[in-house]
């Protein structure tokens, strides 16, 4: 397990379909204050993964890289490829693949919160890993570089969105009354993988009753690059 700052433990679903064929693998990454027990029990991830037969891997924080178990996203020393968590996320996932029949090509990263601020990172830093993104109230890359401008983007949003240079399918779900982690933040999510295109919008309302607004945005080539889901 070593020393908390140099590796981190995880915890792996297998689902019953593996060993037939190379199946996808979702790379879960928590909030602050959880594990992977409390993340994998408030998604469902792993009665999801068992329907659909994909591998779901959940790295655990370590209390000693970050008190409240938070990923560091908003170090400059862990937003950059072959540095960091960003490269221990992605060495752990590489572990994982070829510990396991993995498909190369369906291979994905997730997260919430600081996770989720994690997750646009390591989409940022390792595109040719991971084939999409997704990001549940959480922050662009680069939306800070210390505490302090950590909790004024919390707070307020990014000043601006870091364009991509990666532009790695994303997803992201944001509630938008969300008091913790500004709900602009999720608009530069989307903002910084540069559609070229005006998104096409559907306002609807899900069984349960909750409204929500999804937007697609595609490139210039009608590749869906990124959808906005605001509940």
């Amino acid at each position: 397990c070593g020393d908390g700052r140099t590796q981190r433990d995880y915890k792996l679903y297998v689902p019953p379909q593996a060993g037939r064929r190379p199946l996808p693998l979702v790379v879960m990454l928590h909030g602050c204050t959880q594990d992977p027990d409390d993340f994998a029990a408030g998604t469902r991830m792993n009665e999801a993964a068992r329907t659909e037969g994909c591998f779901v891997l959940y790295p655990a924080q370590s209390q000693q890289a970050n008190p409240q178990r938070c990923w560091n996203w908003f170090k400059h020393s862990h937003q950059q490829r072959g540095q960091g968590e960003p490269a221990l996320l992605a060495g752990m996932t590489r572990d994982v693949m070829k510990r396991h029949d993995i498909d190369p090509r369906r291979v994905y990263v997730a997260g919430l919160s600081a996770g989720g601020a994690m997750a646009a990172i390591l989409g940022e830093t390792y595109p040719d890993l991971y084939a999409a993104v997704g990001v549940h109230s959480g922050l662009p890359a680069g939306a800070a570089t210390d505490v302090g401008s950590a909790l004024a983007a919390m707070k307020q949003g990014p000043a601006a969105a870091r364009p991509s240079e990666a532009r790695t399918p994303t997803i992201v779900f944001h509630g938008d009354r969300d008091a913790t982690v500004h709900p602009l933040n999720g608009e530069q999510i989307v903002a910084a993988q540069g559609s070229a295109r005006a998104p096409e919008v559907e306002r609807s309302r899900s069984a349960n009753g909750r409204e929500y607004t999804r937007s697609v945005y595609r490139d210039e080539n009608l590749r869906v690059v990124a959808e906005h889901w605001v509940v």
